[in-house]
């Protein structure tokens, strides 16, 4: 049994981390930090879990009695506390947040898209999960990268839920100021397209294109559909042919011919990926659950290699329906 810590436990990508953790059959929780909340039952912040657990977050930090440390902290958090913490050796590291996503000569951390790094992650002790919307263009764009296919100017649009900007309240949180309604923020340059370009530049050493990126708020809690845009001459059955061989041996990948919805992957750790051509544009659709595929449900993936089990344990989850 694979003894499991949280720091940072009262977020939305932590309530689903537990979720998830609770149906594991080689898991046990063992604690869930959050100073703020140490003494509250955890199912008195995230409604969910009522009937699932009695366990209470705590304000302890007992690192020598997990195997494995998940941080769902806020970007800095972790590389501070790591900073300022002496961490067992040997102890499994997964982090959340985006300190680590970037390749540094100071940490040994492995960027964890097991679409990506498969191999590298089982061999890891330290691995720095990807962000939601990079979750979901580099599933989009990575067969292209390995046949050295991205060439040209890349355009992406892609749409989030509410829950992408977390559980603490803000201007454009609020319900009232959401709900009927859509904005752009961030575009061109939002902090997940340097690890895209790390990724895809990592595939095809010589990608040096532009990513235009405009990302959009959403009038819904969860989910990420995404679309892309960029020249391909190549017929759309060989493009089907690429995709499908790429895709071949993940589990949650799915390449489909029909056009894909959010409803399809809300509450799963699907990613479905729909292509299709206007003369010589590819448009390529790729949507996500922000806070499974896009979080927490990778960040489960990942212990799952690290620890040399199958991929799909404990994350057989099911869509939310219509």
């Amino acid at each position: 049994m694979i003894k499991v810590g949280i720091i940072g436990g009262a977020g939305y990508t932590a309530g689903e981390l537990i979720r998830i953790l609770l149906n594991h059959p080689d898991a046990e929780i063992v604690f869930v930090n959050s100073t703020s909340n140490a003494g509250n039952r955890l199912s008195s912040v995230h409604g969910g879990l009522v009937g699932e657990t009695d366990m209470t977050f705590t304000d302890q930090l007992p690192l020598d009695e997990v195997d494995v440390l998940f941080f769902c902290t806020a970007h800095g958090d972790t590389r501070k506390f790591m900073e300022e913490h002496t961490v067992p050796v040997g102890l499994k590291i997964i982090d959340l947040s985006q300190d680590y996503r970037l390749k540094a000569d100071d940490n040994d951390f492995i960027y964890g898209l097991p679409e990506l790094n498969r191999r590298a992650i089982c061999h890891s002790t330290h691995v720095a999960n990807p962000g939601c919307f990079a979750t979901a263009i580099q599933l989009a764009l990575l067969p292209l990268a390995r046949n050295l296919m991205l060439n040209d100017d890349i355009y992406v649009n892609a749409i989030t839920g509410s829950t992408g900007a977390g559980v603490k309240p803000s201007v454009t949180t609020h319900f009232s100021w959401r709900t009927d309604n859509i904005s752009v923020y961030k575009p061109f340059v939002h902090q997940h397209l340097a690890e895209i370009r790390q990724s895809l530049t990592q595939m095809q050493s010589s990608f040096s294109s532009e990513i235009f990126f405009v990302p959009y708020r959403g009038d819904f809690a969860r989910g990420i559909f995404c679309t892309v845009m960029i020249r391909n001459g190549l017929e759309l059955d060989e493009l089907y042919r690429i995709y499908r061989e790429y895709y071949e041996a993940d589990s949650f990948v799915h390449v489909v011919e029909e056009p894909v919805d959010l409803k399809q992957v809300v509450n799963t750790n699907k990613c479905l990926i729909h292509i299709d051509k206007f003369q010589d544009r590819l448009l390529v659709t790729s949507c996500i659950d922000n806070l499974i595929k896009g979080a927490s449900g990778t960040a489960v993936h990942n212990m799952n290699l690290v620890f040399n089990l199958k991929e799909t344990v404990g994350l057989k989850l099911k869509p939310s329906g219509f």
